[in-house]
């Protein structure tokens, strides 16, 4: 980094922190009291701060990763400010948590940015600057900054962790993996997705051998058709039995297999995945989830990936392929038809605007489901075009993971969008500054509607006397 380049993103980085101190002080002054989740949250990590180890809610479904780290941090600024009684460990203070999460995440987006498109000369520093901030700024983990929630800390570690493994050094991305599994135990999911990097970059350097000796022009490109499809199966099961090969990948990932091995051991010691309460969190193939992530992609990424010319591809696209949209298209129904699952929560809570996405789209009639699988089409294209530059076996781990993050959860909630959405952005080329700056400006419009229908627009239930709350 220029010495330049340092003065403008710390300058960046303090506007940022300020900015969100202001948000913070005014939505604490407007809901001093724990509110949704934060009535589990809080008082478990008070137990925490008083040194009450040993007591848990059964209500809470996580590990106590956010309490752990609240604790680690509040003791020394303790210490150091000479604080005593209930400010120590009160729900405000336990909200600033996740303010040093915000930005943390601020500069971590920005590494990973800088690692991942190094190679491209022609992005600018202020173009990656002005990336990391918007992605820091995302609506759905920005919100939850201002909360008690485990979003911040988890795609802290999360992002951190994949920092690390970008550098290579993954012993210390497999220690950060544990920190962030400790947040959110489907965090698992990105610690494999990190060791499938390392066996992917393997696989494409095997595949560009394999291709030379083809004496093919584009080694890293497979066509995509069925012989194209064919071959990539026969080189995959050639290079899994290959013993150099398997050599190889374990040597190379060996930290990432630790980590999984202790938390199968968790897994079978706690008889599942969920502490606490299980009732609510039940597992199922819910694969339309991908679709509604597909959909949410879309619409957040469209100041940076939608244009004129992507268009006219799909549109050349279906032309040239009308049978494979045809069989895409009926493929997605079927999975709509069978598999779409409702949450008792989405249809109760009307709090969270999902309760209102559902009820105003998907309800609105029983066809609307499979109306919008045209839309679902073009999103799964355009998430496919934007990532065209990434290679077959790093895509093909992407979305394995991306699968297996999603397809499970039979709540449609968007926070579990939020670090294959933050994955899948840092990783496309880098935009130019209007659709940054365009990017920025959604970003921040929805963060205000978000924060100004949070704090003025409450209700009440029949049965509560206590204000009401919108919120993601």
């Amino acid at each position: 980094m220029e010495k330049f380049e340092v003065y403008v993103f710390t300058a960046l980085c303090s506007i940022n922190f300020l900015i969100s101190c202001l948000i913070f002080s005014k939505i604490t002054r407007e809901q001093r009291d724990p509110y949704m989740d934060e009535i589990f949250h809080v008082p478990q990590a008070q137990k925490y701060c008083e040194g009450k180890f040993n007591e848990w809610d059964p209500m809470i479904t996580t590990l106590p990763g956010l309490y752990l780290a609240s604790v680690g941090l509040i003791r020394p600024l303790v210490w150091l400010a000479d604080l005593k009684g209930s400010v120590v460990c009160s729900t405000a203070m336990l909200r600033f948590i996740n303010l040093l999460f915000n930005s943390g995440n601020l500069y971590i987006i920005y590494l990973i940015i800088c690692r991942l498109h190094m190679k491209d000369k022609s992005r600018s520093a202020t173009r990656r600057m002005f990336s990391a901030l918007a992605l820091s700024t995302f609506p759905v983990l920005y919100f939850f900054t201002f909360l008690y929630y485990t979003d911040a800390g988890s795609t802290f570690f999360t992002l951190f962790m994949y920092l690390m493994a970008l550098y290579g050094s993954h012993k210390a991305a497999a220690l950060l993996g544990i920190c962030a599994v400790l947040f959110r135990q489907t965090n698992i999911i990105w610690v494999a997705f990190c060791a499938g990097t390392v066996v992917a970059q393997k696989m494409d350097e095997s595949w560009r051998t394999e291709s030379k000796k083809r004496d093919e022009k584009s080694p890293s490109q497979v066509p995509l058709t069925i012989n194209g499809a064919m071959r990539v199966m026969r080189f995959l099961l050639e290079f899994l039995r290959t013993p150099n090969n398997i050599k190889a990948v374990v040597l190379s990932t060996w930290p990432y297999i630790a980590a999984a091995v202790l938390f199968v051991f968790f897994v079978v010691l706690n008889d599942g995945i969920v502490v606490g309460d299980r009732s609510s969190h039940e597992a199922c193939l819910n694969f339309p989830q991908i679709f509604y992530f597909l959909s949410f992609t879309l619409i957040f990424s469209l100041p940076t990936s939608l244009s004129y010319q992507r268009v006219v591809r799909f549109q050349q696209s279906l032309r040239k392929q009308p049978l494979v949209y045809a069989v895409l298209m009926t493929f997605f129904l079927f999975l709509v038809w069978k598999f779409t699952f409702v949450h008792k929560y989405l249809l109760a809570d009307n709090r969270h605007f999902p309760f209102y996405v559902w009820k105003r789209i998907f309800q609105r009639h029983e066809l609307v489901c499979f109306l919008l699988v045209p839309g679902y089409v073009f999103a799964a294209w355009n998430f496919l075009d934007t990532l065209r530059s990434k290679s077959l076996f790093w895509f093909l781990v992407f979305s394995a993971c991306l699968v297996a993050a999603t397809v499970p959860q039979k709540l449609l909630e968007f926070r579990y969008f939020i670090l294959p959405y933050l994955l899948y952005r840092v990783h496309i080329p880098v935009p130019s500054l209007p659709r940054l700056l365009l990017e920025f400006g959604l970003y921040t419009v929805v963060n205000a509607a978000t924060v100004y229908i949070f704090i003025n627009k409450t209700f009440q239930w029949p049965d509560s006397m206590a204000a009401q709350r919108f919120m993601w």
